[in-house]
C-alpha cells in the first residue's frame, strides 16, 4: 500500500483482523456511555465544533472551525496508531479496531429501529414516536402514524449511509484514519451544518464537505438496495426505476438516493411532509414495511462488509 504501514497495513490479516475485532465491539457495546463517551470521537469533535463555530459568526470562522477540528483529531488518532505500530502489532489492531468502532454505528441504528417496529406491531404509538425521535430531527409527536413509519425508514436508509456504508469505504480506500474522518466530517455537519440563520454561514463549509464525502458511498448505498430487493419479494427493475425518477427530489444530494432506492425495494410512498414525497402507493406503511426495510439492511450491511474485505485484502496486497 501506497500509505505507511502503521497507517494502513501491507499485511491484510491486520487490516482484516482490525475490522472483524471492529464489528466484534460494535455488537458487544453499541451504546457509549460515561467516560467512553466522553472520549469518543464523535462526542470529541461535536464539542470542539460548537465551541469554534459560534453562532452568527462567518463563513471564514466555519472554514476554521472545520480544519482545526478535523485536523486535530486526524493528528491525535494518527499518532496514537504510530505509537502502537512501534510497541505491537497486536497493540496496532486493537487500537485501530477501536478507532473503525468508533466511525461506525450499525447494531445501533438497527436496534432503535427495530425497537420502533415492535412499538407499531403492538399497536403503541407512543412507545414508536420515542424510538424514532432517537434518529430524526422532526418532531414525530406531531405527525400521524404513517409518517412516523416513513420517518422511521427514511432515517434507516439514510443513517445506513452515514453510519457503517460511507466509514467502510473510507476505511477501505484510507484505513482505520478514513473511517475517523468521515465520521468527524459527518459530525461537522451535525453540530453546524444548519440553514437557520445562526449557522447558516458559519455551518456552511461543514454541511458542503459532508455532501462531498457522502457523495459515492450514498449512491453505493442505493444500488446495494436495488439489487438485494429480491430479499424481500421486491424487483430490481421497479426499483432502479423508483431511484432514477425519486432520487433528486431531496435537498441534498446524496439523501435522496439511498430513501428512493428503498422506497422502490419496499414499494411504498415515504413522505415528509412540506419537503418531499418519494416512491409510489403499492404497499402500505406499516409494521411489514419496517420489517423489510429492517432485514434488507441488515442485508445491504452483510454484502458490504464482504465486499470491504474483499477490497481491503487486495489493497493490502497489490497496492
Amino acid at each position: 500500500m501506497i500509505l505507511p504501514d502503521f497507517i494502513y497495513p501491507s499485511n491484510p490479516l491486520l487490516m482484516f483482523a482490525s475490522i472483524l475485532l471492529a464489528h466484534i465491539l460494535d455488537y458487544l457495546y453499541p451504546y457509549h456511555s460515561g467516560f467512553m463517551l466522553f472520549i469518543h470521537p464523535v462526542h470529541t469533535s461535536y464539542v470542539m465544533a460548537r465551541k469554534l463555530g459560534k453562532p452568527y459568526s462567518s463563513k471564514v470562522r466555519g472554514f476554521i472551525a472545520w480544519i482545526v477540528t478535523v485536523t486535530t483529531h486526524l493528528l491525535f488518532y494518527i499518532l496514537i496508531l504510530y505509537i502502537a505500530w512501534n510497541i505491537s502489532m497486536y497493540l496496532w489492531v486493537v487500537i485501530a479496531s477501536y478507532i473503525m468502532k468508533t466511525s461506525f454505528s450499525l447494531r445501533l441504528l438497527l436496534s432503535i429501529v427495530k425497537k420502533a417496529l415492535i412499538c407499531v406491531s403492538r399497536n403503541d404509538w407512543n412507545c414508536c414516536r420515542y424510538w424514532v425521535q432517537q434518529i430524526v430531527r422532526r418532531d414525530v409527536y406531531q405527525i400521524d402514524d404513517e409518517h412516523v413509519v416513513s420517518a422511521a425508514i427514511e432515517s434507516l436508509a439514510e443513517s445506513l449511509v452515514d453510519g457503517y456504508v460511507s466509514p467502510l469505504f473510507y476505511i477501505t480506500m484510507l484505513g482505520p484514519i478514513g473511517g475517523l474522518l468521515q465520521r468527524v466530517v459527518n459530525t461537522m455537519d451535525s453540530a453546524l451544518g444548519y440553514k437557520d440563520l445562526k449557522y447558516v454561514n458559519v455551518g456552511w463549509f461543514s454541511a458542503k464537505m459532508d455532501t462531498v464525502v457522502n457523495f459515492i458511498p450514498a449512491r453505493v448505498a442505493a444500488l446495494l438496495i436495488i439489487i438485494s430487493s429480491p430479499v424481500i419479494g421486491g424487483s430490481i427493475k421497479y426499483s432502479l426505476n423508483i431511484w432514477r425518477i425519486y432520487r433528486g427530489v431531496t435537498e441534498s444530494i446524496n439523501a435522496g438516493n439511498p430513501m428512493s432506492a428503498m422506497a422502490g425495494a419496499l414499494k411504498v410512498r415515504l413522505e415528509k411532509i412540506g419537503s418531499y414525497s418519494i416512491g409510489e402507493f403499492v404497499e402500505r406503511l406499516d409494521d411489514i414495511a419496517m420489517m423489510k426495510a429492517l432485514k434488507i439492511s441488515t442485508f445491504v450491511a452483510l454484502i458490504w462488509l464482504l465486499i470491504t474485505v474483499v477490497l481491503t485484502v487486495f489493497l493490502s496486497t497489490y497496492v
